[in-house]
């Protein structure tokens, strides 16, 4: 039964968060006695003080967003749910909490310096520049990823009820009472549960209120095309960027996490009391061996699985927004390694729903976005909510992770394309914002129709690349102030070996198709193009950080065996 596989893995995730999580903050020896960035600055823009549990709901829906369900979703469908599932756990555990755990913690110790700093101080100024043209490209393809992801949820029909439209109008209600409720806290002092009594049922409340909206709201909201839609969120991505912290992102964000625990909660309720039998294969046979052009399920399973498991992307946001907004170091373990098995979590409950799923059913061939709502959708009405507000619901709730991905991402691109440039003040974010978003946009215009089915393989190896780069330099920077390194460097080696592996396997790919491009035999695409293209860049400058790392450890061993020869 699907219960009996949910509640193994939460029982793995607890006792790895009791006792793992406390062997490594050993090693990183955290001290409530040393002031953070947060407390130390606190300018009331981009370094504000967050409690444990504001921040945690804030940082949880950020690096959860769509990652932890489209990818597991579409691993489980390809490979079958045991292969998703023997990497989403152990990952999360060993990887991809140990890379986020330790990049916030590091981060707080070089006063909220970005990963790009840390790069510069440990390895070299070039590399330094190397690296912040790798984060921002990675940057570029989840904002692509996640809008496309989030227009298609605008514009989704079941046996021709459009419920798309409803969630795009109750989404936008939401980010408005993300901004009411960051006015009454921070301008008018309000409580923070009081806020929370207040704002959360007005989500619950516009989630209804959505698909009941006046009919000419609905015609208006549905006539908008997946492309328009497309346009429509990146141009939120770059107001809300520009806004301050308080304002939108740490109320959004918190009141999202709010709703990523209730679909939690009806997720764990369904899946342990619903009395759901397991109906998908275990391993699909069929496509184990060759899936996405002849790649094998090693690596592919470990870069289609990004978020859940392990993603680059949380390394960014720990050093970047979340290090500047903790209160305590000891709150890093809570925030940094708890929320990261939180995700994985997520990902298992997201697999759940695919299990349920039996072979022939023509759910299968739609969106990983809808199969996973539909699983919530059939969990909720267990306690006798109806199908259709359950499905919007569930919908709602996803494009809201994704809403708190997209703005956290923007704002991380807007401030490395500032600290490469030099630019400063307002028209310097002005402007970085905006060649931040003007190259997704191209990409999205150019691509057909589900344009993250294009984006997703290289966002997913760029993705836990450059998880493996971070991991990279947390352990160098672990052997350099003579701490021990081992639980960084084995996942390290790993993560490089599969996604190298899987990069060199997408450009291999998009070298064979360029001389049928110039023959005339196959049709010329640009998506297609701009992978190839980008996928051999960042192998190339993922090659020479690698080998800059090396020759650093190198030199510090030589200095440390000449300090202790004489």
């Amino acid at each position: 039964m699907i219960a009996i596989v949910v509640l193994s893995a939460m029982l793995l995730l607890g006792i790895a968060y009791v006792v793992y999580g406390r062997f490594i903050a050993s090693r990183l020896g955290l001290d409530d006695s040393r002031p953070t960035p947060a407390v130390t600055v606190n300018d009331g823009v981009d370094y504000v003080p967050a409690s444990a549990p504001l921040l945690i709901g804030q940082h949880f829906s950020a690096i959860s967003a769509a990652g932890p369900i489209v990818g597991p979703v579409i691993a489980a469908l390809w490979f079958g749910w045991l292969p998703a599932l023997l990497w989403i756990v152990p990952g999360a555990i060993l990887v991809g909490g140990v890379h986020d755990f330790a990049s916030l913690a590091a981060s707080v110790r070089h006063k909220a310096a970005s990963m790009g700093e840390l790069v510069r101080e440990y390895l070299s100024p070039h590399s330094y520049v190397l690296f912040l043209i790798f984060v921002w490209i990675s940057l570029i393809y989840v904002i692509i990823a996640f809008t496309d992801i989030t227009a298609g949820t605008f514009v989704v029909a079941v046996s021709g009820e459009a419920f798309g439209p409803g969630v795009a109008v109750s989404s936008f209600l939401y980010i408005g009472l993300g901004t009411a409720m960051g006015v009454c806290l921070y301008k008018f002092k309000m409580n923070l549960w009081l806020a929370t009594s207040i704002f959360l049922p007005l989500v619950l409340a516009v989630i209804w209120y959505g698909p009941h909206a006046p009919a000419s709201v609905i015609s208006f909201v549905s006539s908008l095309s997946v492309k328009q839609w497309d346009m429509v969120i990146l141009a939120y991505c770059f107001i809300a960027s520009l806004l301050p912290l308080w304002l939108l992102l740490q109320p959004r964000g918190y009141l999202g996490g709010w709703l990523l625990y209730l679909v939690m909660a009806a997720s764990l309720f369904g899946a342990i009391f619903g009395g759901f039998h397991i109906a998908y294969p275990a391993i699909n046979v069929e496509q184990f061996k060759s899936v996405l052009n002849g790649k094998p399920v090693f690596p592919l399973l470990f870069i289609m699985i990004a978020c859940g498991a392990c993603s680059g992307f949380h390394g960014i946001v720990c050093a970047g927004t979340t290090s500047r907004q903790l209160c305590r170091e000891s709150d890093a373990r809570t925030v940094g390694y708890g929320a990261m098995l939180l995700e994985s979590l997520v990902a298992v409950l997201a697999v759940a729903t695919v299990m349920m799923i039996s072979r022939g059913d023509a759910l299968l061939s739609t969106d990983p976005n809808f199969i996973y709502a539909h699983g919530i959708a059939r969990y909720l009405e267990l306690g006798g909510l109806p199908f259709g507000l359950g499905l919007g619901f569930a919908l709602l709730a996803f494009s809201t992770f994704v809403y708190d991905t997209l703005d956290v991402c923007t704002r991380l691109a807007r401030y490395i394309l500032q600290e490469v440039l030099g630019w400063q003040g307002k028209a310097g974010a002005f402007t970085a914002t905006l060649i931040t978003l003007l190259l997704p946009a191209l990409f999205l215009l150019c691509t057909r129709e589900k344009g993250y089915l294009v984006a997703w393989p290289i966002f997913g190896t760029t993705n836990q690349l450059l998880a493996s780069l971070t991991l990279l330099v947390i352990s160098i920077w672990l052997i350099k102030t003579g701490r021990p390194a081992f639980y960084a460097l084995i996942p390290m080696v790993f993560m490089i070996g599969m996604t190298m592996w899987a990069l060199f396997l997408q450009i291999k790919t998009f070298l064979l198709a360029v001389p049928a491009f110039f023959a005339g035999s196959e049709p010329f695409r640009p998506d297609v193009l701009i992978s190839g293209v980008v996928g051999l860049l960042l192998f190339v400058v993922a090659a020479v950080l690698i080998s800059q790392a090396v020759e650093a450890l190198v030199v510090h061993r030589r200095g440390a065996a000449t300090e202790k020869s004489v």
